[in-house]
């Protein structure tokens, strides 16, 4: 048995099942859908389909973090079973989670002044978050203690490339990212806006383009470019996964991977789509709709 907790925010898109199998804990966001307010419970309350579907057809939705009072009673319930903790949380460039769980921290240090609380900003969402999450439970399974695993996610996080896309620029007019006009014409042009995550762990738009399949191969074209090979090979592979935020109608992607080590992984919104490897190739296994060759 450990002899520390890893725990996380339930954002990392993992499953409940997912969850328990690599024995990690988290704690729960809020979001509001019509003014009814839900715990992102993981599909408990309110399954992903439902959820979805509501949206698409014009539902007004909202998050909220989780709160100091929150964490503190997530935290001591770990706490009580004379637990260290490792939490790492969802990007504060999107959030201020981080600061409410570092605020619970102070609060129980004192009440528990012989246990450990690490708080690690992740500086990533989604997949790419439960991705980091995927490799500090490996990291943990291997032996590594609770202060190593805490120096190592401080050390490696910004390893974690993130790469986003829309094919529906509704979400962005509703929440005042983009202009109504120019959403409008953005709709009719089919432009696809690619973003990533940033080194501060902001959403971060990096080009418009025209059309699905060409914004795919641009997200591609740019995992490629960065420097996973050594001497012309690649020293344990790469990996890739795709999510989903509309399984249904497929409205867009969030491409993730982690620079040394390839593993099957998908979230709870990525049935429709995984990146794999096979047979010295990058393909999308719905429909074959994109195939790239590796350089190594």
């Amino acid at each position: 048995m450990y002899n520390y907790c890893l725990s996380c925010c339930s954002t990392a898109d993992l499953s409940i099942e997912h969850f328990k199998r690599r024995n990690i804990r988290y704690v729960c966001f809020h979001f509001t859908l019509d003014g009814i307010e839900y715990l992102d419970d993981l599909g408990v309350t309110i399954s992903p389909e439902e959820l979805f579907n509501r949206m698409a057809h014009g539902a007004q939705t909202q998050t909220s973090q989780v709160s100091v009072e929150e964490y503190i009673a997530h935290f001591e319930s770990i706490l009580k079973e004379n637990k260290d903790i490792l939490h790492v949380t969802l990007s504060s460039g999107l959030t201020g989670t981080y600061n409410s769980a570092c605020l619970a921290k102070e609060e129980l240090s004192s009440k528990y002044p012989d246990r450990k609380i690490y708080i690690v900003d992740s500086l990533g969402a989604s997949s790419g978050y439960g991705l980091i999450m995927e490799t500090l439970a490996d990291l943990r399974d291997e032996g590594m203690s609770i202060d190593e695993l805490y120096h190592w996610a401080e050390d490696n996080k910004l390893r974690m490339h993130h790469w986003f896309f829309s094919t529906d620029l509704s979400f962005y007019i509703r929440g005042g990212r983009i202009s109504k006009t120019a959403g409008t014409i953005g709709t009719i042009l089919n432009i696809c806006p690619l973003l990533n995550m940033d080194c501060h762990g902001h959403l971060t738009p990096r080009e418009k383009i025209r059309g699905k399949k060409k914004v795919m191969k641009r997200i591609v074209e740019q995992m490629l470019s960065l420097p996973f090979h050594l001497s012309g090979r690649c020293k344990r592979g790469c990996l890739i996964s795709g999510s989903a935020i509309s399984k249904a109608s497929w409205k867009g992607r969030n491409l993730s991977y982690w620079h040394n080590d390839w593993k099957s992984y998908r979230t709870r919104n990525s049935c429709t789509i995984f990146l794999g490897k096979a047979k010295n190739k990058l393909v999308i296994s719905k429909k074959g709709l994109l195939q790239c060759k590796l350089p190594f």
